[in-house]
């Protein structure tokens, strides 16, 4: 089935999910793409170039789920927070000290704790940072080719994080060997972070004091050419930034997105999720499928299947906003982690319904923490105000989140999984689409 959907609104309101795992203000690869395509612009850059690099930066972040945990780990801190200040950070020494000290064993247990995760970084701070920049480049650029991107998309964003005069990551690579899309890249998002956190003047000033070390200098005078332009920065804080956006795709480039394509795109962003942290590898998946296959046995429409399972693979994409420190943590939530984790839901629907043909999808996929009693969340739903589709989805996520290895409890067998299941029948749990589940386990040999 045709759709009348264009890839750039897809990916552009998907860049908002990545912007609340790398705890930016929302927006940030949007107003980042901006400022990139108006530099690639003023290069003189093909159309085909242009089209490489609006894609490499609205999916700049695409790896950035996937050391989330090892920066709660490593560094003993709120992953979302490091990011953010890390994106504020400089080559100083004064400032990578400020740093460390500042977002080191924020979520230590104790003074001791604290201080000996600091003394760790300070040792063994490059080799941490090697790992994890390593991880989250190789990550982002191997998403990008399996949503179908090319390799200059992919190499963009693989070395988001080199430095002109060879003291990035992950390669160290040198000057004009760094993708010009890479480069383009980070002078847009180091301006954005700034302008948005400190204004216009001050982020002119930090990519000045930057050029020549982390920045093109060519970039650097292109880019002061533009801060001098009043109507660059009014569209740049303008509350149409998206459209404004969106006008920049080169039309001539822009690729058809099919139902095929769709289904990839929700799969990729399934897999960003999933890699926020380690307990939920493979979570959106399953989930996908068990909503699949609960929807076949209840006599679902195929096209509605196919949109059903799209609102399973992106019913977490809000948890890329939660901290891994709660996420990942073993014991008991306490009340304000319990309203983070809750946030979850409300952050899904936000996030789809940029999309205008996801309306009633990202109704769906948000409400799949209500309960048929009432006493779900984000909204108290009560049955029938409960959709069938998120009912499907409802019991594939509880069963596989009871099924699986969790932080707080180990795998569980299947029988007991559904044991457990049963006790919340007709208050949490639609009784049609467990029955249904149930065969489905049975035919795939699981029971």
């Amino acid at each position: 089935m045709a759709t009348t959907l264009k890839l750039s609104e897809l990916i552009s309101a998907l860049s908002y999910a990545l912007d609340i795992t790398e705890g930016q203000p929302e927006g940030h690869c949007i107003r980042s793409c901006w400022i990139g395509m108006h530099i690639g612009q003023a290069l003189g850059l093909t159309a085909q170039q242009l089209w490489d690099l609006y894609y490499t930066i609205l999916l700049k972040d695409l790896g950035c789920s996937s050391n989330a945990a090892r920066i709660s780990a490593l560094y003993l801190t709120d992953d979302r927070q490091f990011k953010q200040d890390f994106k504020l950070v400089g080559a100083s020494l004064p400032q990578m000290l400020g740093f460390v000290f500042s977002n080191t064993g924020t979520h230590a247990s104790s003074w001791r704790q604290r201080a000996q995760s600091i003394l760790n970084v300070l040792r063994h701070g490059k080799e941490m940072a090697d790992e994890l920049i390593n991880t989250r480049c190789h990550r982002g650029a191997d998403i990008a080719r399996q949503l179908r991107f090319n390799d200059n998309v992919a190499a963009g964003i693989q070395a988001l994080d080199e430095h002109w005069d060879g003291s990035g990551r992950p390669l160290g690579l040198l000057g004009e060997t760094i993708p010009l899309p890479s480069r383009i890249a980070l002078l847009a998002q180091v301006l954005d972070v700034f302008h948005v956190t400190h204004g216009r003047h001050a982020a002119l000033a930090e990519v000045q004091a930057r050029a020549g070390s982390w920045f093109d200098p060519q970039l650097v005078v292109v880019v002061g050419q533009l801060g001098a332009s009043a109507p660059f920065w009014q569209q740049l804080e303008a509350d149409d930034i998206d459209q404004a956006v969106l006008a920049l795709e080169p039309a001539q480039c822009a690729v058809p997105l099919d139902e095929d394509y769709m289904d990839e795109i929700a799969e990729g962003f399934g897999q960003v999720v999933d890699s926020k942290s380690p307990f939920t590898a493979g979570h959106s998946l399953r989930v996908g499928h068990y909503a699949d296959c609960i929807a076949a046995e209840l006599g679902m429409a195929p096209a509605r299947r196919r949109w059903l399972k799209r609102a399973a693979l992106l019913h977490d994409v809000g948890k890329l906003g939660v901290s891994n420190t709660i996420l990942d943590k073993p014991g008991k939530l306490d009340a304000d982690e319990w309203a983070a984790v809750q946030r979850h839901a409300g952050y899904t629907e936000a996030i789809l319904e940029r999309i205008e043909h996801f309306a009633e999808l990202a109704r769906v996929a948000g409400a799949h923490h209500e309960k048929l009693d009432g006493s779900g969340y984000p909204r108290g739903l009560g049955a029938d105000a409960i959709a069938l589709e998120t009912r499907i989805i409802t019991t594939a996520d509880i069963f596989d989140a009871i099924n699986a290895e969790r932080p707080y409890h180990p795998a569980t067998p299947v029988a007991r999984t559904l044991d457990i299941m049963r006790q919340h029948l007709h208050s949490a749990i639609d009784a049609e689409c467990f029955a249904a589940l149930e065969r489905v386990l049975r035919a795939e040999g699981a029971l």
